[in-house]
């Protein structure tokens, strides 16, 4: 059987974005302000605190130039 521990998973989906945009060079404001989203919100999901809509999701894989299936490998 298949656990989910939720804070494990959307803190690692956090980390995976912090990574691809920090190796991008890219800020936490300039990934924001190309995503049209709140510097406060790319905290939160970078930090694990809240699980962000597949909307969101799919935004930001656009403002970072990448597949959205690159966040879950």
């Amino acid at each position: 059987m298949f656990e989910l521990n939720e804070n494990d998973e959307l803190l690692a989906f956090g980390q995976k974005i912090r990574s691809i945009r920090k190796s991008k060079h890219i800020s936490m404001q300039h990934l924001a302000n190309l995503a049209e989203i709140e510097v406060s919100q790319i905290h939160r999901i970078e930090t694990g605190k809240i699980n962000t809509k597949l909307t969101t999701i799919l935004i930001l894989a656009k403002a970072l130039e990448i597949s959205p299936s690159v966040f879950f490998l």
